[in-house]
């Protein structure tokens, strides 16, 4: 069994899944250590997901081909989520291996006079993973139609890497999915979300395509959808945003953060 925090540790990205208020879900993310503990430190743009998870189970996976050995492996258990909302915790204890992960934050953050500019970057929710409940190996995404199939296992995340012929994102379509360790998947009509990401080399574009519906068999019943994929495999190819278009990414990402800041500043005055 390959152990999650070796993996965690050297890996540059990873997905958080769990089960909110509406049903399974998950998101990529950046993999860090905090307190010798697998954790994320999300921006204010996930607020509003991040803290739907509660006191929930939540699965630490790193599923991406080649991240610390030739599998992928999937940690489940409770967490910590920590508001850290003037970024301290952030800037002392996360920003450099941060830095050394993800581009944007080498140019969003690796300065005081960068974090000045880029005040909303520093914010972040942190969730840390306190215990390994249950570990496992699992079978890497070496394809763009790869995917994480999050379900509800009373409360408590199940993940497992499907592929698809066609990601149908019809409403009422009818997915069949394939488990990638070979076995079946045998839904019996539970929440259901599948999801994977993709980016371009400098980590600009991160984005994010999914489904969710109901497993029923092997069959996911499709009743919202997100994206696609796109090329011939997980970390691309995506094309680095046009000059315009990354200027418009980084203002809509600024305004998403200041919005999450504004509204726990004002649960924090509640």
């Amino acid at each position: 069994m390959k152990d999650l925090i070796t993996v965690w540790q050297r890996s540059t990205v990873a997905e958080l899944c769990w089960i909110s208020s509406s049903g399974p879900t998950g998101v990529p993310v950046v993999p860090l250590m905090w307190r010798e503990r697998p954790c994320v430190a999300l921006p204010y743009s996930l607020a509003t997901a991040a803290l739907t998870i509660g006191d929930r189970r939540v699965a630490f996976s790193v599923t991406e081909e080649g991240a610390g050995g030739t599998g992928g492996v999937v940690g489940v258990g409770p967490v910590e989520i920590v508001e850290d909302l003037e970024g301290r915790v952030f800037v002392d204890a996360l920003v450099d291996q941060e830095t050394l992960k993800h581009p944007p934050t080498r140019l969003r953050a690796n300065s005081l006079m960068a974090r000045r500019e880029n005040w909303w970057w520093v914010p972040r929710v942190i969730v840390s993973l306190t215990s390994v409940e249950v570990g496992r190996e699992t079978r890497p995404r070496t394809r763009s139609s790869d995917a994480l199939l999050v379900r509800d296992r009373s409360g408590v995340p199940e993940v497992e890497v499907v592929t698809a012929d066609d990601w149908s994102d019809q409403s009422g379509s009818k997915t069949a999915l394939w488990a990638r360790n070979g076995k079946s998947l045998e839904g019996s009509d539970e929440p259901a979300f599948a999801f994977s990401h993709q980016y371009s080399p400098d980590f600009e574009r991160w984005e994010r395509w999914s489904r969710s519906g109901r497993l029923e068999g092997e069959y996911l019943l499709v009743e919202e959808a997100e994206g696609a994929p796109v090329g011939t495999s997980p970390s691309g190819p995506l094309a680095p945003f046009r000059l315009w278009e990354r200027f418009g990414n980084h203002r809509s990402l600024a305004r998403a953060c200041r919005r999450g800041i504004a509204e726990a500043e004002a649960r924090r005055s509640a």
